[in-house]
């Protein structure tokens, strides 16, 4: 395993030191934690998302104004703990609340839910909103129903800039709920993705083989098939995502195409120059994203994200924000 890293146990404190060390103006480190939160806080309702780490730039990649107030960053691959983030609520709580966007995982779904328990005692208050986009399989490994993944980041976006025009916990919470609906996401990998402390990839794949609707940590896909052009998989992908939205002629959509972390940017262009083009056969894309928003560290892969857009929601993903990863 070659990573250009020093002890594997210190990747997490590293990595963060590194990220808050690099955005020192707008973000800074809860003492104590593995929570990276915006440093200015503006008086509105907080969001706060997070998870284990390998998904870079997803999640601290996304504090800042516009989107998250706080990041809070588990180990690799591993949930982060309740205490973790009770302290990321408890430091950006203005006064007006905290909404918590958590992915589809079982850990996930468990410690942030007692972590609210434990603010409330504080008499803070707390919405949820639970993204489940993965459309490949449900019940994996991780998670009970489907699974939370790139798809968050459009969630992140939206209600970002909702709760910046001044949004109520009600109001993002049903504004998220909304948008987790008309919300879908499917991907391919090319290979598996090598965790620091274990040293090997998580599953392999011949050189002749791709797997279609792999989760973000390696969980198993729907299809092991033969390796095809880039074209080839976009078109599979976007018939699975057809089934799933049922979609009607010149209804508006936005793309997010994402890099599972080891796939250059060449490629990602590639492939999204493919998704338009069987599209924009049917479908008004008004928005798009190109690039690596939330990975499974070395992956190589790709995963499709479609948003069916209600007409405000162009807007708040327009609306600019204070950071460089979205």
């Amino acid at each position: 395993m070659k990573k250009i890293m020093n002890q594997p146990t210190d990747v997490l404190a590293e990595m963060i030191r590194g990220i808050v060390q690099a955005n020192e103006s707008t973000i800074e480190q809860v003492p104590n934690t593995f929570v990276v939160k915006q440093k200015e806080l503006a008086k509105q309702v907080s969001l706060i998302s997070g998870g284990g780490s390998g998904h870079e730039p997803a999640h601290a990649g996304f504090v800042g104004e516009g989107m998250l107030q706080a990041a809070v960053c588990g180990q690799v691959f591993t949930s982060h703990t309740p205490d973790q983030i009770y302290e990321g609520i408890k430091s950006v709580n203005t006064g007006n609340g905290v909404v918590l966007i958590v992915k589809n995982y079982s850990g996930d779904i468990m410690n942030f839910e007692m972590a609210k328990e434990l603010a409330e005692l504080d008499g803070i208050e707390v919405g949820t909103v639970v993204v489940d986009d993965d459309i490949a399989v449900e019940d994996s490994t991780f998670t009970q129903g489907k699974r939370g993944v790139a798809g968050t980041v459009f969630v992140h976006k939206i209600l970002g800039a909702a709760a910046k025009q001044g949004c109520s916990i009600e109001e993002l919470v049903a504004l998220g709920n909304q948008v987790v609906r008309q919300l879908k996401t499917i991907s391919v990998a090319l290979s598996g993705a090598t965790v620091t402390e274990v040293g090997s990839p998580g599953f392999t794949l011949a050189e002749t083989d791709i797997e279609f609707g792999v989760g973000i940590h390696g969980e198993p896909g729907y299809a092991r098939e033969t390796m095809c052009s880039s074209n080839e998989i976009a078109h599979k992908m976007i018939e699975k995502l057809e089934k799933a939205f049922s979609w009607e002629n010149g209804e508006k959509f936005a793309v997010m195409v994402n890099g599972l972390g080891g796939t250059p940017l060449m490629e990602q262009y590639i492939f999204y120059q493919d998704v338009r083009k069987h599209l924009d056969r049917e479908l008004d894309v008004v928005f798009s994203k190109v690039g690596n928003f939330m990975t499974a560290i070395d992956m190589a892969g790709i995963s499709l994200t479609l948003l069916k857009l209600e007409p405000e929601w162009v807007a708040y993903l327009t609306e600019p924000v204070a950071h460089t990863a979205w």
